[in-house]
């Protein structure tokens, strides 16, 4: 398949702003593309080398994709800056020096999908010295056999900028109208569903897609949990409060809301797996949570998932979660940090047992079996505190005994749901003190001056546009982060952000958004200044959110409502 389909197709999106029309354009090349590169092309339309739950990074940076547009095409860096700085897209800038060299170019090699995938994927695993100028290479090579739209979408595509406005659920119906093109109606609806199911289960569209194209409907129902393999999991929504919480259920059970990290652990005999809730698999990290798994849960296969806590050698208090944080993304010295750093585990739920999926079971009677299941080591591994109660005062005296602890609140759940994989169906409700917080992308920043120069001073946030996928801006923050001393300070920010600069000007940085915050405000406000038509009104800095990506963070939607909310009170 020549990669100039694909740069058409991304061109024809670009020009669309229609969801419908973009969901035909997708799924008119998908049911074209054959089986072998249908979850590569799956994955490229969004711009993506990786599925969803790959935490593999391509690593190229603004400076890197100047000197690759600079050689390709012959022009000085300085003429590829100044033209950066006039357009703000590298992929548009390309095109257009690509095209003038063109007049004096006798012969290009013809471009493949695979090709261009090949030379992509091989980015996130190249490391350590010349690493830079490998990554050089590869990139070079694709753009000097290009087109000059293609090498557009090449150099967006390197720097996870595809600017094209397909989110998740627009490759969702595509898949769907690509290989069940007669579906109407409720019978489209069923078939959406078990895609998205599919997708839950196995979070790679790109697979989800030949399943659906080699196996029909059949094929997809037949997508199962595999133990070892991560999936979405069942995720919560706020609630205003605790009243209106346990106004929700008839069966109510309410538990602390810990403030760690959700963990989903996977036992097949004494193999042990640990995912985060974004499909990390962090097992390496945690060797002393696989070691407590294999001593305290009492079966041969099952899945059960929890909160670890990172404890303080000195008080056996819980630390908060930023550094819990520094461990799940440590590569080396594990025994150093496990040792600083103690983890306690809460479970809480179990999904998967002796070979029975547990998905369609109420929320009380898989409870049941976690109880028989699991034999607490005490102060290690154990079960999530637990009370089972509509009456409000015992209810909020439990609230209070989990902030006392540090916690950052209560969950309250519904004893007779059963468990969704991926969706915030209301089943269970967090209620904290701090209800409106937001988390939100990084997309941008200025250089600080006085005694914060060399940090970046002032960070622009972003929501999550739910159609395109793109980030709106919505508040600049300065608020709640260090300058020193305990705390995630200025500095250690802007080591963060740093690598994922895309562009300079002046004092102002763009930046993908990858890095997102939990953020607090006094209201929301509408705003004509920003892409998002709202602006945090006073926002201050609560914590990183390193168990969450992009696609994790708060979108327009959560904005508008809550925006709606602070109105009618």
């Amino acid at each position: 398949m020549d990669y100039s389909i694909l740069a058409e197709l991304y061109e024809n999106l670009e020009k669309t702003s229609g969801r419908l029309k973009k969901i035909d354009l997708i799924a008119d090349v998908l049911k074209k593309t054959d089986s072998e590169l249908l979850p590569i092309v799956t994955r490229l339309v969004r711009g993506k080398v990786f599925s969803s739950q790959s935490t593999e990074e391509i690593g190229i940076a603004a400076q890197l994709t100047v000197k690759i547009i600079s050689l390709s095409t012959g022009f000085p860096p300085e003429k590829i800056v100044e033209r950066f700085n006039k357009l703000g897209d590298y992929g548009l800038v390309v095109e257009e020096f690509a095209k003038k060299k063109r007049q004096a170019t006798l012969f290009k090699k013809r471009l493949t999908v695979k090709k261009v995938f090949e030379n992509l994927e091989m980015l996130a695993y190249i490391e350590g010295k010349g690493s830079q100028e490998k990554k050089f290479h590869l990139v070079s090579e694709l753009v000097n056999s290009a087109s000059p739209m293609e090498a557009k979408y090449i150099i967006r595509t390197t720097l996870g900028d595809i600017r094209v406005g397909v989110a998740e659920g627009v490759i969702r119906d595509s898949i769907s109208k690509a290989f069940f093109p007669d579906a109407e109606g409720d019978e489209l609806k069923d078939v959406v569903r078990h895609v998205e199911r599919a997708w839950f289960l196995r979070p790679d569209y790109g697979e989800v897609a030949r399943i659906a194209k080699e196996d029909g409907l059949a094929g997809l129902k037949k997508i199962k949990l595999k133990i070892g393999m991560p999936y979405h999991v069942l995720l919560s929504e706020r609630a205003a409060s605790l009243e209106e919480a346990l106004g929700k259920f008839e069966n109510v059970a309410i538990e602390y809301k810990y403030d760690g990290a959700r963990v989903s652990m996977h036992k097949k005999g004494d193999k042990i797996t640990l995912f985060t809730r974004r499909m990390e698999n962090v097992t390496k990290q945690f060797p002393d949570v696989v070691d407590l798994v294999k001593k305290a849960v009492k079966s041969d296969s099952c899945v059960i998932e929890g909160e670890m806590l990172g404890l303080d050698k000195n008080t056996n208090k819980p630390m908060a979660f930023q550094l819990l944080s520094q461990r799940i993304k440590r590569k080396y010295d594990i025994d150093k940090i496990a040792d600083k750093i103690p983890v306690q585990v809460h479970v809480f739920d179990v999904v998967f047992l002796d070979g029975e999926i547990l998905f369609d079971m109420p929320l009380k009677e898989r409870y049941k079996k976690l109880k028989s299941l699991v034999k607490p080591v005490p102060g290690k591994f154990q079960l999530a505190r637990q009370l089972v109660t509509k009456d409000l005062k015992e209810a909020e005296k439990f609230y209070s005994e989990a902030l006392a602890n540090n916690q950052e609140g209560v969950m309250v759940k519904n004893m007779d749901a059963l468990y969704q994989p991926g969706r915030r169906v209301g089943y269970w409700l967090k209620v904290k003190p701090i209800m409106e917080t937001l988390d939100l992308a990084v997309i941008g920043a200025t250089w600080g001056t006085g005694k914060r120069t060399g940090w970046m001073g002032s960070l622009i946030l972003g929501c999550r546009d739910p159609e395109t996928g793109d980030f709106l801006e919505c508040g600049m923050l300065g608020t709640g982060i260090k300058e020193k001393g305990e705390g995630t300070t200025f500095e250690e920010l802007t080591a963060m952000l740093k690598p994922h600069i895309t562009s300079e000007s002046g004092n102002s940085v763009i930046i993908a958004p990858r890095i997102i915050l939990e953020i607090a405000y006094e209201e929301i406000q509408k705003s004509p200044t920003y892409t998002s038509g709202f602006a945090l009104r006073f926002p201050r800095f609560i914590r990183l959110r390193t168990d969450k990506g992009p696609e994790d963070s708060d979108d327009l939607e959560k904005l508008i409502l809550l925006y709606r909310h602070q109105r009618n009170r």
